[in-house]
């Protein structure tokens, strides 16, 4: 498959929704009418010295519009470049990139943790099912107003703040919650835990494996993770989360 081309997106709006965590909007005709959800963009850096892009999901499409939604964390001097950015500027993307959630219509868990969490958006608003949107925060919430309007929203926190104290599959035992179909994003010892839980309960389950990107174009192989098969390609029992991901079944990789 052809490599995908640079494009130029204006940004709409962006604001600051907790600290170091930020809301932007995109116009990108061409991403926004291609994109699914499960999919990121690649965004570059205006400063020269980092020449390797910073993979970010997307969180919302505007296919009328021509517009995508990025909810990202400061994690470094990209993400803090284009969180400076302000409404009229342009940035270089890349996208869309991966391969996106299966859309199934069955009694759904989706499930979000920490910037886990903004992918879980599109992807509510493009199924067609009963959806129980199970969200795990640290401590201060951020979407929740979005995620209400798509689904019953359930929450667990650390501190026990809102919701139940404790982790997703507290919130889901505590409420006594039960699916046909997992999606999960967040970060790897919560998909552990959820891919444990899958399996107990015999749960189809697909997980995006996002925080482990990079550089988000393949090149860097930092978030290589083992898969149960072997690349047909390599030979080795490999998979590269930016190319052949970001999202798996549960049973097909192993972290």
């Amino acid at each position: 498959m052809a490599e995908k081309a640079k494009e130029t997106a204006i940004i709409i709006d962006q604001k600051e929704l907790l600290p170091g965590i930020f809301d932007m909007w995109l116009r990108t005709e061409k991403i926004a009418k291609e994109a699914k959800a499960g999919q990121f963009v690649s965004v570059y850096c205006h400063d020269g010295s980092r020449i390797l892009p910073r993979p970010i999901s997307i969180c919302e499409i505007d296919k009328e519009d021509g517009a995508i939604r990025l909810v990202y964390r400061v994690a470094g001097k990209g993400t803090e470049e284009f969180s400076k950015m302000r409404t009229g500027m342009h940035l270089q993307l890349v996208g869309p990139l991966g391969n996106g959630f299966p859309k199934k219509e069955k009694k759904a868990f989706l499930i979000g943790g920490g910037i886990g969490i903004p992918p879980m958006l599109e992807l509510a608003k493009e199924l067609n099912c009963e959806k129980q949107i199970v969200l795990g925060f640290r401590d201060e919430m951020f979407l929740m107003d979005d995620l209400k309007k798509q689904g019953s929203v359930y929450v667990a926190t650390e501190d026990g703040s809102a919701g139940t104290e404790g982790n997703v599959l507290d919130a889901i035992r505590e409420n006594g919650l039960d699916a046909d179909i997992i999606y999960a994003c967040g970060p790897l010892p919560m998909l552990r835990a959820i891919k444990e839980y899958a399996a107990e309960k015999q749960i189809e389950c697909w997980i995006s494996m996002e925080e482990r990107m990079a550089c988000g174009i393949g090149a860097c192989l930092a978030c290589v993770c083992k898969s149960k098969e072997r690349d047909e390609h390599s030979n080795v029992k490999n998979k590269r989360i930016c190319k052949e991901g970001p999202v798996f079944r549960a049973e097909e990789v192993e972290f």
